[in-house]
């Protein structure tokens, strides 16, 4: 609804297709769907549909695919750095537990921006659990990373 009212506000035509996955993108947050929306209102004036009225700007599924492509932004409305926390705490920290400061140094970012941006939108799409001993990678942040989960052994 949001993202609808906007484009009304800009000028702009969207599709549902196209709507729906801006909000998918979104995460849950107004102004992170306007941001969206004008990036993608940005795209398609560049880059216009072919059957586009030229008084009017459309945002097509097709649109809104390619300009969150250009902001690395994927189908989980996962940005850059969302996925660099998942891929250290993988890759360097062997899936967790780590500490929120270890993973703050090692993403060159503040404990406080990563612990109120990134980590409450991982834990709540089930990419990050937070336990006593410190954040831990799901089989599901594998999984959609596309990295192999190493089997635990059972002597630890």
């Amino acid at each position: 609804k949001i993202i609808a009212r906007s484009a009304a506000l800009v000028d702009v035509t969207i599709d549902t297709h196209a709507s729906a996955r801006l909000s998918r993108a979104a995460r849950a947050t107004p102004r992170v769907a306007n941001r969206l929306l004008k990036r993608t209102r940005d795209y398609a004036q560049v880059h216009p549909a072919p059957a586009q009225h030229p008084a009017k700007t459309n945002v097509t599924d097709e649109i809104a695919r390619k300009t969150l492509a250009l902001m690395e932004i994927d189908a989980e409305g996962l940005e850059p750095m969302d996925r660099k926390i998942l891929e250290v705490i993988i890759a360097k920290f062997g899936g967790g537990p780590v500490g929120i400061q270890t993973i703050a140094a090692a993403v060159s970012e503040e404990n406080d921006t990563v612990e109120e941006m990134y980590e409450p939108y991982l834990m709540q799409l089930g990419f990050l659990e937070r336990t006593p001993r410190g954040r831990v990678a799901t089989q599901r942040a594998y999984a959609h990373l596309g990295i192999a989960r190493p089997q635990k052994s059972l002597l630890g």
